[in-house]
């Protein structure tokens, strides 16, 4: 690798510094000099007028290319389809992907662009990684102030590929077919999961579930499932087995074979997904045998094919050996004793659980009430406050924390005996926004999430939020989890301890929900089997109408 180039940068005597470009920032009397500031001559009188003789600062030579123009150029270059390149500032150009999609980046292209000249560096995200729109995927970086002009040449030629360094691969909706199979003893409910989790992981990549089939676990039942997945146009197919798949003569195989298909490939190096089947049916359209880790909604290797598979991109059996280098992924629940050796006696303790903590919001003035403090209002003979709060205190979340502004003591009271934390906000006519900032505030550090529920949503149940809590994965992919009824966005929405900053900053009447359209790629939208996460009540109507429902729910 070059070194950086011809630029030169020492101390300039501040007479002779007229046209340099400042390498430090300086204060001259009441005068403050940014970096990277190309002195006029204004500037020098005034540095002399301070009594600076000399400052530190960079000259270019004949040839060289300033850092803005030379970082416009090398983006230009690397950029491919579904990129957005941002302006240049210091010797910086960031890239951003224009839809949600893959991250196609050209890996051995980046390592060969960042070895012409320490000068010019690009950093991208991981290659076939999930971006939302609007996201940085990449950003090319000029190190020194400028670059020699045969430099940037031999860096533009290096980046030269026919579809660019960086891309994006945009999801395309698909509607997906599902069979599960079953034997003596499979479990409906197991089976309803499945259905859930599978339609939850197509949602969150912009695809449906257009049909599911069941039936028992033998060659001719599920050929026949998968010729009626294929008259229905389903592309792909997935299969679940009531059992794993051993060997390429097992059912699902064999099955894919009957219908006319093939296998291309069976086994991945990704940890948990080890035992995927990659096929296809006689039309070509890929037909997946998923392994048990399927059925849980937490990341492992069946999310890195579907990822490809609906942006577009091809999927065979050396995409899957490629994908051993960063495949050991994080454990799953599913499994009881992780990785544990056959032949250890010793103590074999599951993976502590993510912590969560939740946190109800019951300090509005409930304006639109006619002078009635919703909060306080009974239903089914239960302050509404509470029923919320029994929910929670029901859950799997703790803490517990309520805020508590308008008519504080008499909230407080309507939750007496109860073990949670009360938090006052005395800020409250300023708006929802500074409830949530004395929440977020009020939990302790071992806290890994909180789930943020709306006093005035009386039909939300501990069922709800465990949903929410079961899927929460920080580290995973699912660091916002949103519940969903038939499309449409509920209430309430877990959010890890890394968005508590950014949520801390938000003014006004208004929450959080923006920022799961910023963070789209860390969202987990969970579907819920009632719309109670949709129902609130903001007027006396809607009062009668949470008094008349089902007098079970808490």
């Amino acid at each position: 690798m070059e070194r950086e180039g011809r630029v030169k940068f020492g101390a300039v005597p501040a007479s002779e510094a007229e046209g340099a470009i400042l390498a430090h920032g300086l204060k001259a009397e009441d005068r403050t000099f940014k970096k990277g500031r190309v002195l006029d001559r204004r500037d020098v009188d005034d540095l002399l007028a301070a009594g600076i003789a000399a400052v530190i600062a960079a000259r270019l030579e004949e040839g060289d290319v300033g850092e803005d123009e030379a970082a416009r150029t090398i983006a230009e270059a690397v950029t491919g389809a579904g990129i957005s390149a941002g302006r240049p500032f210091t010797g910086r150009v960031n890239l951003f992907a224009r839809d949600h999609g893959v991250a196609v980046v050209d890996a051995a292209g980046v390592r060969r662009l960042n070895a012409v000249n320490e000068a010019v560096t690009l950093a991208t995200a991981a290659p076939f990684s999930v971006a939302a729109a609007k996201q940085m995927v990449a950003t090319v970086k000029i190190i020194p102030f400028a670059v020699a002009g045969e430099v940037l040449a031999r860096c533009v030629e290096s980046a030269h590929a026919e579809q660019g360094l960086v891309r994006i691969a945009p999801f395309a909706p698909h509607a997906v077919g599902l069979v599960q199979t079953t034997l003596p003893g499979t479990r409906l409910s197991v089976l309803d999961k499945t259905a859930a989790v599978t339609r939850g992981r197509l949602e969150s990549l912009g695809s449906h579930l257009e049909a599911e089939v069941r039936c028992p676990h033998t060659v001719e039942d599920l050929c026949g499932a998968l010729e009626s997945l294929a008259e229905r146009r389903c592309a792909p197919m997935l299969v679940v087995g009531a059992s794993a798949i051993t060997d390429r003569r097992d059912v699902i195989p064999a099955a894919i074979e009957r219908a006319g298909g093939r296998v291309e490939h069976f086994g991945m190096p990704v940890d948990p997904g080890n035992l995927l089947l990659l096929g296809a049916d006689g039309c070509g359209v890929s037909v997946i045998g998923l392994p048990g880790c399927a059925r849980s909604p937490k990341l492992n290797g069946i999310d890195w094919v579907l990822q490809r598979l609906l942006a577009g991109l091809e999927v065979r059996g050396e995409n899957l050996a490629a994908m051993g280098a960063g495949g050991l992924l994080s454990e799953i629940t599913a499994r009881p004793q992780p990785r544990a050796d056959d032949h250890d006696t010793g103590d074999r303790r599951q993976r502590p659980k993510t912590r969560v903590a939740a946190i109800v919001l019951a300090a509005g003035r409930s304006s639109r009430m006619e002078g009635v403090n919703k909060m306080l209002a009974a239903i089914d003979g239960k302050p509404m406050v509470a029923r919320v709060a029994d929910a929670a205190l029901a859950s799997k979340a703790r803490p517990v924390i309520v805020v508590v502004g308008h008519e504080a003591d008499q909230v407080r009271a309507a939750l007496q005996e109860r073990d949670l934390a009360i938090v006052r906000n005395p800020d409250f006519e300023s708006g929802l926004s500074t409830s949530l900032r004395r929440g977020l505030s009020a939990l302790p550090d071992g806290v890994a999430g909180a789930l943020v529920c709306l006093g005035d949503m009386p039909r939300i149940g501990a069922d709800a939020i465990d949903r929410l809590v079961e899927v929460f994965d920080p580290e995973g992919g699912s660091a916002i989890c949103v519940p969903v009824y038939k499309g449409k966005q509920g209430n309430p929405v877990l959010w890890a301890r890394r968005f508590f900053p950014e949520i801390m900053e938000i003014t006004g009447d208004v929450g959080a929900r923006h920022l799961i359209g910023a963070y789209a790629d860390q969202v987990r939208k969970v579907e819920m089997p009632t719309d109670d996460v949709l129902f609130d009540v903001d007027t006396p109507g809607g009062l009668d109408a949470a008094s008349s429902s089902d007098p079970g729910r808490t």
